[in-house]
C-alpha cells in the first residue's frame, strides 16, 4: 500500500472475535494462542490489521463486553504472555494490531462498580450513573436498554437506580467524574506501551448522559424509526436526545487523541449508533483531534440494493465533510452480509465476490470481518444451543447475534478444525464446512483466492486507497463511481442485482481491466454487467 499517508488511512482492518477464531487448548473456545497461530493466514489475505474483539477478565455475560479487568486477560483466552507474543507475530508478519476498548461501562463484578454501590459516601460513590427514584419508586425517567426493558436498574444497598444501557450487569460509568476519565485514558495507555497500534472503541457516543436526566421524546407517528436495532426492539420508539451522544464527549474524544498522538502510527475507530450517524461521524473525526475514522451502521442494515448504497455514498459525500469512514459489510453484531442482503441469491460465490468489490472500492477504510473471505452465509443456531442475551430476550423475531459468531471453518471436517474437543461454544453450521478454509486452499477460482487476489490488487491502486471518489448519477442498477489520485483515475461499476445490467459509459476509458478478474464489459458505448459482476477501467 502506498506509504503516502497514515497506514490506517485506506487501510484494510481484519476483525477476529477471538472466541471463535481458533481452539488451542481444546475447551471448546478460541482463545490468544489460537489466533497467533493462524495470523500466517490472515497476512496471506493481504490485509494491514487485524482488530481483536474483547479479551479482557470478564464474567462473559456479554462475551467480554463486559469488562471486570481492564489490564487483565481472561483465563478462557490465555495469559498476558500469550497476548504479547500474539503482537510480536503480527507484527513479525507486517499486521497493526487493534484491541477493543469498552469504555462506556464495565461488569457489575468489576471492582469499582462493587465499591461504589457499597456506599453513598465511598470514594467511587460517583463513579456510575446513580439516581433516586420517582416518588412513586420507579426509574427517574423513560430510558430504555438496547437488550430489552428499562435502562435502570434497582440497588437494594443503595436505595437508588443505575443506568445501564445495555445489559443489567453492564452499569454506566459516569463520564462526567474527571477521575473515571484519566482512569480510562490510564488504562488505554497501558495497552500501547505493551504494543498495541490502535484501538476500536464501542459505542464512542455512550461515554456521557444528560445530567438533567431528561425523558426522551418519542418518535412522530408517521416518522422512521432512524436508530439501528432489531425491528422488534422499542428501543428504536425514542429519540435519543438525553441517554447519548451528548456534546461533553467532544472534550474526552480530544483528550484521547492527545494521548494517541504520543504513540505514532497509531489509530482510533469508533462504533456510532445513533438517531444521526452521519452527523455524529463528521462531529467526532473533524479535524485532526478526535477519532482517526468512525463506522456507522448504513451498510450494516437490513436496507439494500443500488438505489440504498447510492444514497449512502451521497450522503457520505455530501456531509462527512474532512472526516473519514470505516467501512463494513459484516461483523460480529449483525447477519452476515450474503445472507442479510443475499437472501434469494442464485449464486452465493460471485454475489459475495462483488459485495467484496464494493466494499474495497469506495472511499475509506475497510474491515473486513472473518469469514467474509470464505463467503460464510449466516449459521442458523437453534434456540436450545443460543448463547445470546439479545437474541434470547427477542427470540423467535430477532435471533440474535450467535449466527455470525460461530467458529471459524478451517476444515470439512466435524468442528471445521476449530477445536479438538467434543463441543464448540457455538455450533457449527454444515454448510459453514463446505466452505472451510482448506477446501478453498487449493481451488484457484474460490470466493477465498478471488478475495485474496482482489484484496492484494487493491492494495497496489493508489485511487482505491487514498483517492476522492465521484459518484456517477443515472445509472440505473448499475453502481458506478470515479476514484482519482494523482495521476491515476478508475471508474468503478458494480452489478449487485441478479439480472444483466446495461447503462451508457458514464465518462471517457482508456481501458478496461483485467486483473481483478471480473466479467463487465464494454459494448457499443454501454457498460454490460452480468449478475453480481463489475467492471473496472482506467480513464
Amino acid at each position: 500500500m502506498t506509504q503516502s499517508q497514515p497506514w490506517w488511512k485506506g487501510g484494510i482492518i481484519y476483525q477476529i472475535y477471538p472466541r471463535s477464531f481458533l481452539d488451542s487448548n481444546g475447551d471448546g473456545i478460541g482463545d490468544l494462542k489460537g489466533v497467533a497461530e493462524k495470523l500466517p493466514y490472515v497476512a496471506s489475505l493481504g490485509v494491514d490489521a487485524i482488530w481483536l474483539s474483547p479479551f479482557f477478565t470478564s464474567p462473559m455475560k456479554d462475551f467480554g463486553y463486559d469488562v471486570s479487568d481492564y489490564r487483565g486477560v481472561d483465563p478462557i483466552f490465555g495469559t498476558m504472555d500469550d497476548y504479547r507474543a500474539l503482537v510480536a507475530e503480527a507484527h513479525r508478519l507486517g499486521l497493526k494490531v487493534i484491541i477493543d476498548q469498552v469504555l462506556s461501562h464495565t461488569a457489575d463484578n468489576h471492582p469499582w462498580f462493587e465499591e461504589s454501590r457499597a456506599s453513598r459516601s465511598n470514594p467511587k460513590a460517583d463513579w456510575f450513573v446513580w439516581a433516586d427514584p420517582k416518588p412513586d419508586g420507579t426509574p427517574p425517567n423513560n430510558w430504555l436498554s438496547i437488550f430489552g426493558g428499562s435502562a435502570w436498574a434497582w440497588d437494594s444497598r443503595r436505595g437508588q437506580y443505575y443506568l445501564h444501557n445495555f445489559l443489567a450487569s453492564q452499569p454506566d460509568l459516569n463520564f462526567h467524574n474527571p477521575d473515571v476519565r484519566q482512569a480510562q485514558l490510564d488504562n488505554m495507555r497501558f495497552w500501547l506501551e505493551l504494543g498495541a497500534d490502535g484501538f476500536r472503541l464501542d459505542t464512542v457516543n455512550f461515554y456521557y448522559h444528560s445530567q438533567g436526566l431528561e425523558n426522551n421524546p418519542s418518535v412522530p407517528a408517521g416518522e422512521n424509526k432512524t436508530f439501528v436495532a432489531n425491528g422488534v426492539n422499542p428501543y428504536t420508539y425514542q429519540r435519543h436526545v438525553y441517554d447519548l451522544s451528548q456534546p461533553e464527549n467532544l472534550a474526552f474524544l480530544e483528550d484521547l487523541r492527545a494521548l494517541m498522538d504520543e504513540f505514532p502510527a497509531t489509530t482510533l475507530v469508533g462504533e456510532i449508533g445513533d438517531d444521526k450517524p452521519l452527523e455524529r461521524m463528521a462531529e467526532y473525526t473533524h479535524g485532526n483531534q478526535r477519532l482517526h475514522m468512525a463506522y456507522s451502521f448504513d451498510l450494516l442494515s437490513e436496507r439494500q440494493g443500488p438505489d440504498w448504497v447510492r444514497d449512502v455514498v451521497r450522503r457520505f459525500q455530501d456531509g462527512l465533510g474532512d472526516g473519514w469512514p470505516c467501512w463494513a459489510l459484516s461483523n460480529h453484531d449483525v447477519v452476515r452480509v450474503v445472507s442479510r442482503w443475499g437472501e434469494g441469491v442464485d449464486d452465493p460465490k460471485a454475489y459475495a465476490r462483488v459485495l467484496m468489490a464494493l466494499l474495497l472500492t469506495l472511499r475509506g477504510s475497510v474491515s473486513l470481518y472473518q469469514g467474509e473471505e470464505l463467503g460464510l452465509p449466516e449459521a442458523e443456531v437453534p434456540l436450545e444451543a443460543l448463547q445470546d442475551p439479545y437474541g434470547i430476550e427477542f427470540w423467535p423475531e430477532f435471533k440474535g447475534r450467535d449466527g455470525c459468531r460461530t467458529p471459524m471453518p478451517w476444515t470439512p471436517a466435524e468442528n471445521g478444525g476449530f477445536t479438538t474437543g467434543a463441543t464448540p461454544w457455538l455450533p457449527l453450521d454444515p454448510r459453514h464446512l463446505e466452505l472451510s478454509v482448506e477446501t478453498q486452499e487449493d481451488d484457484g477460482d474460490s470466493t477465498l483466492n478471488q478475495v485474496r487476489r482482489l484484496i492484494r490488487w487493491r492494495q497496489q491502486q493508489p485511487a482505491l486507497v487514498q483517492g476522492d471518489l465521484t459518484l456517477m448519477e443515472n445509472t440505473g442498477d448499475a453502481l458506478c463511481w470515479i476514484r482519482r489520485s494523482g495521476d491515476q483515475a478508475l471508474l468503478v461499476a458494480l452489478n449487485l442485482t441478479g439480472s444483466d445490467v446495461r447503462t451508457p459509459v458514464p465518462c471517457s476509458l482508456e481501458r478496461v481491466l483485467t486483473e481483478p478478474g471480473f466479467d463487465g464489459r464494454i459494448e457499443g458505448g454501454e457498460l454490460v454487467l452480468p449478475p453480481y459482476q463489475a467492471l473496472f477501467a482506467e480513464l
